[in-house]
């Protein structure tokens, strides 16, 4: 269970949110300051006052030129910070009626709502999904998440057909071009050909060929059929 008991302000808790999303992306060792930095777009000494707080707090722990862990503690914590964010998108788009491009800045201040209550009640009231707008998976109480087998679309083997499970980039420009060419969560897309000159992706997509750029189809996660 999380510990509802320590008070965080909203910037703390938007760095262990941080700290976990970049630990999350596949670095194996500590997430440095200038890491940090850059993904929240923020000076580096500005970090490095945070990190001090989050460590007197027990949220993370850090050693000079080894970087930023978060401790059992700090990773619950996030992991509940995440579960309110996906669970007001799944919110705002299966109960009000948002598109999947609208609904990541509402969520973020949402997300800050500290009630155990609603957030359970709410998780009720959708029928405790699994996965956000957005493919990515909710923890549930207990900070467990359902660990399904995606690739990126840039890597799927050429002549099979794949099923879009979640998207990497959640940005509103990225999604409204995903509306744009019609993929979205449960799109079958066919891969027919990788072009060595610029690596992007020729794919079949209802009945038609369309060529993808790299950075989409690195953006674009599936699941065979």
């Amino acid at each position: 269970m999380y510990q509802q008991n320590m008070n965080l302000t909203l910037t703390e808790e938007d760095y262990l949110k941080t700290i976990y999303h970049l630990t999350d992306e596949g670095s194996t060792e500590g997430i440095s300051t200038n890491d940090i930095a850059r993904k929240i777009d923020i000076s580096a000494a500005s970090v490095s006052d945070m990190i001090k707080k989050l460590a007197h707090k027990g949220l993370i722990s850090y050693v000079r030129y080894q970087g930023v862990n978060l401790t059992d503690l700090g990773k619950r914590k996030a992991m509940h910070i995440i579960r309110k964010h996906r669970l007001w998108e799944t919110f705002l788009v299966e109960k009000l009626h948002f598109t999947w491009d609208e609904v990541h800045e509402i969520a973020e201040e949402l997300e800050h709502i500290e009630s155990p209550v609603l957030i359970k009640r709410l998780d009720e009231f959708l029928g405790f999904p699994q996965f956000d707008p957005h493919g990515d998976p909710i923890p549930n109480e207990k900070g467990e998440i359902v660990d399904i087998k995606r690739i990126s679309l840039s890597v799927a083997p050429t002549g099979e057909t794949f099923k879009v499970v979640a998207v990497e980039e959640n940005s509103p420009q990225f999604l409204k071009y995903l509306n744009k060419i019609k993929i979205s969560l449960g799109t079958h897309v066919k891969v027919l050909d990788k072009i060595d000159y610029d690596e992007s992706v020729e794919i079949e997509l209802g009945g038609k060929n369309l060529m993808i750029s790299k950075e989409v189809s690195e953006n674009l996660y599936v699941a065979i059929l």
